[in-house]
């Protein structure tokens, strides 16, 4: 009975050990899982107020009109396309009849 006795003490303290276990394990858990919601709260407002203060990555630009034309009623885009073409004319590229069309178009007639 000695034997049998001190088998069922050993079961008993082994039971009670693991319960207890179990119950500590379940108690740190929740409370390591609070101290992470928290801590996970806490970034979350940093970044938000961060992003807050961050102005946009793009902003539209202002409008700037067009700069007025040059003295004789062609503007300066319209005289650098002019010597781009005589300078393709001259060299072979365009004809005649197509620098003619070309000119044509950038004067607007």
């Amino acid at each position: 009975m000695g034997l049998l006795r001190g088998m069922a003490r050993t079961a008993v303290v082994a039971g009670t050990a693991s319960a207890v276990s179990g119950r500590v394990q379940r108690r740190q858990a929740n409370k390591f899982a609070e101290k992470d919601a928290a801590t996970a709260a806490k970034q979350q407002e940093a970044y938000d107020a961060q992003m807050a203060q961050q102005q946009p990555a793009y902003q539209e630009p202002a409008y700037q009109p067009p700069p007025p034309p040059a003295a004789g009623g062609i503007s300066n885009e319209a005289i650098e396309q002019l010597k781009e073409l005589a300078a393709l004319k001259e060299q072979g590229i365009l004809t005649e009849q197509e620098f003619g069309v070309q000119k044509a178009k950038i004067l607007g007639g």
